[in-house]
């Protein structure tokens, strides 16, 4: 039974480290997940691994089952989830290349399925979204690696799939410190779940604020980069995970009746 799931693309899945086990693909009460779920070792530490776009069938941002895919890690017995994404700068100094620890987001998505509470009225307390036990874990780990990281930033999610217009990515600027198009609705799906949340966010563009338009080239040359540092920051972090280390995000979990 992982305690820990890893969910990124296919670079985050690296066969020369990842030890597998066993393949699942779970029916859940909102349908199949992305993708197989991929059950192995990093490290040592038993994950479970989630393509969130999917390997077979794609799924663009708009679309990807979120709800199943969080359900099925909680079925499998996950406590951390750990998100690794590409993201565009809004601020100049988070670069291109740096590694952000998200702590805070604002919603600008538009149409996706938000919550597992469908039947009755649940207001769940997330004003701080994020885990501060994973946020800390790996940002200890990126000082030792001496890797360019941000401790904290501001999560401006946008639905997608196009990026932003430069009047958008003015504005957004006014508010947050990156972009992407992932994190919503899976941190707050986290937190109905009772599960920790953390996102490892690599800057891959100024998004479109500055002169050089952003295209997924552009993403897919950056994040391959430095798709290295965050394979050795998952090894040298994920052994550091206590079963224990955090109870914050299930007791507010709890303490709004979301379980």
């Amino acid at each position: 039974m992982p305690q820990i799931a890893i969910i990124g693309g296919t670079g985050i899945y690296n066969p020369d480290t990842f030890e597998l086990i066993k393949e699942v693909f779970p029916d859940t009460p909102y349908g199949k997940p992305s993708d197989k779920i991929l059950i192995g070792k990093i490290a040592g530490v038993e994950v479970a691994f989630l393509h969130r776009h999917g390997t077979t069938v794609p799924h663009p941002p708009s679309s990807v089952p979120y709800r199943a895919n969080m359900w099925a890690l909680k079925e499998l017995g996950c406590k951390y989830v750990i998100s690794a994404c590409a993201v565009g700068s809004l601020q100049e100094e988070f670069a291109p290349g740096d590694l952000v620890i998200a702590d805070q987001f604002i919603d600008f998505t538009k149409k996706r399925e938000y919550t597992y509470f469908d039947d009755r009225i649940v207001h769940i307390s997330i004003p701080d979204p994020f885990c501060n036990y994973l946020n800390g874990v790996f940002a200890d780990c990126a000082k030792e690696m001496g890797l360019p990281y941000h401790l904290g930033g501001r999560y401006m999610c946008i639905e997608g799939p196009r990026f932003s217009t430069r009047a958008e990515s003015s504005m957004y600027r006014n508010f947050a410190d990156i972009i992407g198009m992932t994190v919503v609705p899976e941190c707050q799906l986290a937190r109905e779940l009772g599960m920790c949340y953390c996102s490892l966010a690599t800057v891959t563009d100024y998004d479109v604020w500055k002169d050089e338009p952003v295209d997924i080239d552009m993403v897919i040359k950056t994040m391959s980069k430095c798709l290295n540092n965050v394979l050795n920051l998952l090894e040298r972090g994920l052994p550091r995970i206590k079963a224990d280390g955090c109870t914050e995000c299930i007791e507010a979990a709890k303490g709004c009746g979301a379980i």
